[in-house]
């Protein structure tokens, strides 16, 4: 198959199909692995599985396929259908996503309009599939026999390539045992004979339990003229209950030597889950070794401690995956190819930048235009599942305050989840409304000075220290091809309350052009900055050999003006709605947000020693040339000179 060609814009581009990359990881015999999936029942279900999602990505796998349940209505909108789930898993997660699809009882338009929608979220991998019928099934008008219609995942095969040539990548499955409605083996190996040549590129088998019966299948395909690459489907054990149920719905037989196991510590699910691990291990590894398998495809239950550790002790589970880029790219194929800049802005909520971003046709410099459009739609869009905190609201409050008595007890939720430190509920803050998934590399590495300013009530979100020509194989701060060099200028941003905010205006302007800032509030009428309003600020790029420079990261102001809103919001929408309406602790949070501004920092002069902390000390200092026996919005009297004094002597 032909490399797919899309286009945006009118503009054409090349993108390697998932059946070129499987090809080619055969021909060179690199080993890969791919991981299967099913639609949870409910919304919080789903917001657990993104969650999952994002870990698993850290493991390198080639793709992940999103099972079809016919009972889920698996082609509409809802959260927990089949669609929206493999959607959700390209582009928000940036996985390389493969959509099950069945045909049986089904018309062509819908089977037509599915395809659209799955085309449209940028899904370009298909397995298709016959599909369930009655168990009591007998004879063609059992199941629905249509002339001319879908009844068998040939005719889904045929129709794709039909009407969509190569636009879709085309999976089939393979049965090792056969498929138990054929008439027999034999016939089964000539009906998936006929699966791809009708158009079918590669295989997935059902699950099995002896590595020789799948080579077994493997030599029987390929005496009969099947080319395309098998990869077979593993099954860990995980618990005798599983075990059962799959079994049961793919008709085969549980071995006589594992049930002898098993049968001893069925209502051991750790028991069960070991050997399980270690039952897979030994198979995968015999596959593995034969030289006629180079991927496996893990059925993980939608679990992932049992699927990773048996590719850990195969050496495929790989945590150190290079970065193309400093953000988490889309695998969607529009975005993936044209998608080369991101302001600094969303870094921590890049699901967040997709949602906004996902009607562009292009993306030019990460730029936004006019701030009023209706093309960037409602703010309040933080309960669509992969958007908003998969922490339960208890335990969000165990972490940020059960009850808050100041804007004190705010600024200590920032000093906690910047040390790691725990707090008074005896927990550990790993999140904050601007970050779900913990602290960065980036800003760990200046977690020590970030703690004296966030105590101080300086509270930040977002922050990258200085760098200069470091390997684009650093841990902290690669990405891109080996042999490169990165730099990247210091960053900050945070929140500061008014009083802060009338000193920083007053000492700025000392450290202009070696410092651009930008300095909002809520509503926007307050609004300062010294940089050029129509043009970025590039903070991370990257040299590498026979390219371009690649400038991935910049600061902006237009979209800073669209940051801001989601910004201030996400006091309302994540953390004041912790609390009971007319609450003290909602009165806090509520007039943070209402009156504090929020302030980027860039210094550009990434060569030298970081100045922008000699800033934020000179703001301090000024600050306290205001009567400070009169409170402004948290820093008052002889506490906050004391604090002020002791962060100047560190």
């Amino acid at each position: 198959m032909s490399p797919v060609t899309n286009g945006i814009n009118g503009h054409d581009f090349t993108v390697e199909s998932l059946a070129d990359k499987i090809l080619s990881r055969v021909e060179s015999n690199d080993p890969f692995f791919s991981l299967e999936f099913f639609p949870p029942r409910t919304e919080q279900g789903a917001a657990n599985l993104i969650g999952r999602f994002d870990r698993m990505r850290a493991g390198g796998p080639l793709f992940v396929d999103i099972t079809w349940h016919p009972a889920g209505d698996p082609g509409s909108d809802k959260i927990t259908s089949s669609t929206k789930i493999a959607g959700t898993v390209l582009n928000y997660c940036g996985l390389d996503t493969m959509l099950h699809m069945t045909c049986v009882k089904q018309t062509k338009e819908t089977i037509k309009k599915n395809l659209e929608k799955t085309k449209n979220l940028g899904i370009r991998n298909i397995l298709a599939l016959r599909g369930g019928i009655s168990p009591n099934a007998d004879a063609d008008e059992s199941w629905g026999y249509q002339e001319g219609g879908f009844n068998y995942g040939v005719d889904l095969v045929r129709f794709i390539k039909q009407e969509y040539g190569d636009a879709f990548s085309i999976c089939v499955a393979g049965y090792p045992n056969g498929h138990p409605d054929s008439t027999s083996y034999q016939d089964d190996l000539l009906h998936l004979k006929e699966k791809i040549d009708a158009g079918g590129q590669f295989i997935i088998t059902q699950l099995f339990f002896t590595a020789e019966e799948f080579l077994t299948f493997v030599k029987d395909c390929r005496e009969i003229g099947i080319d395309c690459p098998i990869i077979p489907g593993i099954f860990p054990i995980q618990t005798n209950r599983s075990l059962v149920q799959l079994t049961k719905l793919s008709k085969l037989s549980i071995p006589e030597e594992i049930q002898k196991v098993i049968e001893p510590i069925k209502d051991n699910d750790a028991a069960i889950r070991k050997y399980g691990i270690d039952l897979a291990t030994d198979m995968c590894r015999t596959l593995l070794n034969s030289g006629k398998v180079h991927g496996l495809h893990m059925y993980t239950l939608n679990l992932e401690t049992a699927t990773i550790q048996i590719l850990k002790n195969l050496g495929l589970w790989c945590q150190d995956v290079a970065k193309p880029l400093p953000w988490k790219t889309s695998a969607n194929p529009e975005r993936r190819e044209n998608e080369t800049v991101r302001p600094i802005f969303w870094c921590d909520r890049p699901k967040s930048y997709i949602h906004r971003t996902q009607g562009w046709d292009e993306f030019p410099n990460g730029r936004w235009g006019d701030s009023a459009s209706p093309a960037f739609g409602e703010l309040k869009d933080y309960h669509l599942f992969f958007l908003r905190s998969r922490t339960a609201k208890d335990k969000l409050r165990s972490l940020w305050g059960k009850e808050l008595t100041s804007e004190a007890d705010v600024w200590k939720v920032f000093k906690h989840f910047i040390t790691g430190a725990v707090n008074e509920n005896g927990v550990k803050v790993t999140e904050t409304p601007w970050n779900d998934d913990g602290l960065s590399p980036e800003t760990n590495v200046l977690s020590s000075t970030l703690s004296r300013y966030n105590e101080l009530g300086v509270l930040t979100i977002n922050s990258q220290p200085n760098v200069n020509a470091v390997p684009s194989t650093h841990p902290i701060y690669g990405w891109g091809d080996k042999g490169g060099y990165i730099s990247q200028k210091a960053y900050l941003e945070f929140f500061i309350n008014k009083h802060y905010a009338e000193a920083l205006k007053t000492v700025l302007p000392k450290y202009h052009p070696r410092v651009n800032y930008h300095m909002i509030n809520k509503c926007g009428t307050t609004d300062h900055t010294n940089a050029d309003r129509s043009n970025p600020n590039a903070v991370t790029w990257g040299i590498f050999a026979g390219k371009e420079i690649i400038q991935p990261t910049v600061v902006d102001p237009v979209s800073f003006i669209v940051w801001k809103d989601e910004a201030f919001g996400l006091w309302h929408e994540r953390w004041a709605s912790l609390y009971e309406k007319g609450s003290k602790s909602r009165e806090i949070i509520n007039d943070i947000a209402d009156n504090y501004y929020l302030v980027n920092l860039v210094d550009n002069d990434y060569p030298a020693d970081s100045i922008l902390w000699e800033v934020l000390d000179e703001m301090l200092a000024a600050s306290q040339k205001v009567d400070m026996g009169k409170k402004s919005n948290g820093v008052c009297g002889e506490n906050g000179t004391q604090k002020i004094e002791e962060l100047q002597i560190h």
